[in-house]
């Protein structure tokens, strides 16, 4: 029981009142919410996700204000979920319950997936004492740091050419959809917290999503074969008015080409034709991998930083 509150699953009609409780507790720590009311809708229909059973909105049992929520969400069939916990500052001891119920949940996710073991992980602010000390007083450590780069877009920028022997093609087409997720699967076999899905489980995830345009997908085809991939939203186009590179990949077999630096500047041309003022992107700062090199070379900055803490629970 957590007393003095009350405790229900949230709905799509919830999602300001989430919102509002994200903005209360992130604002502290990087200046403005970190997410737009629509990311919030988005997280409530999200296929992976179960209103009922995978998310708990804490209110004041006095006057019913929103003051904590808090979820688990798996990834497909995967053992690695994630979690997700948020207070309004002078509500502490909510973030402590939340937590708990987060992997109680988790665990049980695993269960009925028939795993022996699941993998959780959740983004910290470096500066988020809070959630940092419950993080590690529940057995999480930190084992990922993604950034958020960001370039502006001050005027129109030329498109780029396309590597010799190459040709770009775009999501309006259903093979082109298809590649995409194949290629995807392939340049991120290796990535932290990375789950491979199908295609008709891609295609929904991506549908399901309010900043999702298939027009916004591209990939590169060397030789016929499809090569490189970029998976643009409409994400921080409410907020920042930036456009926003989802996925950025090339399979193995392609890599050293210049392929990931063209989609890259593709991408930046592409926003600022259609009246963006920048473009923004996250990555993981693994230094054996050399997207942050890509990404600084070709002018972005780091905007904030979000730690991964992680915690493997044997069931």
């Amino acid at each position: 029981m957590l007393l003095g509150y009350q405790v229900r699953p949230a709905t799509v009609d919830d999602a300001q009142i989430i919102f509002e409780v994200e903005a209360a507790h992130e604002t502290p720590l990087v200046g403005k919410p970190n997410a737009t009311l629509e990311d919030v809708v988005d997280e409530l229909v999200e296929p992976d996700f179960d209103s009922e059973t995978d998310g708990w909105l804490v209110l004041t049992d006095s006057e019913s204000v929103a003051v904590g929520w808090g979820w688990a969400c798996r990834k497909g069939a995967s053992d690695n979920l994630d979690i997700g916990v948020y207070v309004r500052p002078g509500h502490e001891p909510v973030a402590q319950w939340l937590w708990e119920k987060a992997q109680q949940r988790a665990a049980e996710i695993g269960r009925e997936l028939g795993h022996d073991a699941v993998t959780v992980d959740i983004g910290v602010y470096p500066n988020d004492l809070l959630i940092r000390d419950i993080a590690a007083g529940h057995g999480f450590a930190a084992a990922a740091t993604f950034v958020r780069m960001r370039i502006d877009h001050p005027r129109l920028i030329g498109f780029p050419e396309p590597p010799p022997g190459t040709q770009l093609r775009h999501g309006s087409e259903i093979d082109v959809r298809k590649d995409a997720n194949a290629v995807r699967n392939e340049a991120f076999a290796d990535h932290f917290g990375f789950v491979p899905k199908t295609y008709e489980e891609w295609a929904r995830d991506r549908e399901a999503s309010s900043a999702h345009d298939w027009n916004l997908v591209h990939v590169v085809y060397c030789e016929g074969e499809p090569a490189a991939v970029a998976v643009r939203t409409n994400n921080f186009v409410p907020d920042e008015n930036c456009g926003y590179v989802l996925t950025l990949g090339t399979s193995p077999k392609y890599q050293g080409r210049g392929l990931g630096g063209y989609l890259l500047r593709y991408a930046f041309a592409a926003d600022a034709e259609q009246g963006r003022v920048g473009t923004i992107l996250h990555v993981d700062t693994n230094p054996h991998r050399p997207a942050l090199a890509l990404y600084q070379r070709n002018g972005m900055r780091d905007v904030l930083t979000i730690d991964i803490w992680r915690r493997t629970i044997a069931l």
